[in-house]
């Protein structure tokens, strides 16, 4: 970031610190920063700018940009993969390689596909041995339940979807807001009663009938419990076999996002534009 004026200029260069050997652990910390300020010489004005009349300077206008939307989904679970590597790898990142077959169709570098509901890039892959591999953040880990798999677990898989494909569940951006933990399953007859419980903030965007992606998939939320901070959904036989939500066991964490349209609505009405258009 650099800040200058016609007469001097202050550079203001922000140093990340050096990162230790980037395992799991100190990837989920937050790296600190270090601000060093350099000064550059005064310029001198020319002789010509003596007499000629400072031009007005005009007000700046910020243009506010809502953030791009790369890839979109639906939260309909094209297929589970087997989590085959997960670690540090040799160019210092942290990578995850997973073992897949219908999402490496058609599959190119630097394709998107959301893994237990958070968006991806493919950074490798192999359609012999039927692998691909994605980068993970450490914001990714911090964010996520990605740090709690292992080689062997079993993950949701789904490709961005196409203009041309149907959109058979909701709009997922693969953006985790946060996770929340499973703290009661219960049969009733064929199907799957699955009850999560979520910080306040996200369960403010929870509402019965709902819709909510559940590591990547998108469900009817069924009802809200306030007092517990808890919302459940039912899942189907058919859908049992699908995901890997039924394999999970109490006390482990699943991916959450929160339908955006909620969110919108939110930023709407703090913005003042209800109020705006009552006194209008």
């Amino acid at each position: 970031m650099a800040v200058s004026t016609s007469l001097n200029s202050l550079s203001i260069i922000a140093k990340a610190s050096p990162a230790k050997n980037p395992t799991i652990f100190n990837l989920l910390k937050t790296p600190s920063l270090k601000t060093q300020i350099k000064f550059n010489p005064i310029s001198k004005p020319s002789s010509r700018s003596l007499f000629t009349q400072p031009t007005k300077l005009r007000p700046k206008t910020q243009n506010f940009q809502s953030p791009t939307i790369r890839s979109l989904f639906t939260g309909i679970v094209e297929e589970m993969g087997e989590v085959k590597q997960l670690g540090t790898a040799d160019h210092g990142g942290f990578d995850l390689k997973i073992q897949a077959k219908t999402v490496l169709e058609g599959v190119h570098h630097g394709d998107s596909i959301a893994v237990n509901g958070t968006c991806l890039t493919v950074t490798d892959f192999d359609t012999h041995l039927g692998e691909f591999t994605v980068g993970l953040a450490p914001e990714t880990l911090r964010k996520t339940s990605l740090s709690e798999l292992e080689p062997g677990s079993l993950v949701n898989l789904e490709r961005a979807i196409q203009p041309t494909g149907r959109m058979g569940g909701h709009f997922v951006q693969g953006h985790v807001d946060g996770t929340g933990e499973i703290v009661g399953k219960d049969v009733e007859g064929d199907s799957l009663w699955i009850k999560v419980k979520v910080d306040k903030s996200l369960l403010k965007y929870v509402v019965p009938k709902g819709f909510i992606a559940v590591d990547g998939t998108s469900l009817t939320v069924v009802d809200v419990f306030e007092e517990e901070l808890c919302f459940n959904f039912m899942l189907v036989a058919y859908t049992q076999q699908k995901v890997v939500i039924p394999l999970k066991e109490v006390g482990q964490k699943v991916n959450l996002e929160v339908d955006i349209l909620g969110k919108y609505v939110e930023r709407l009405l703090s913005s003042g534009l209800i109020d705006s258009i009552k006194s209008s």
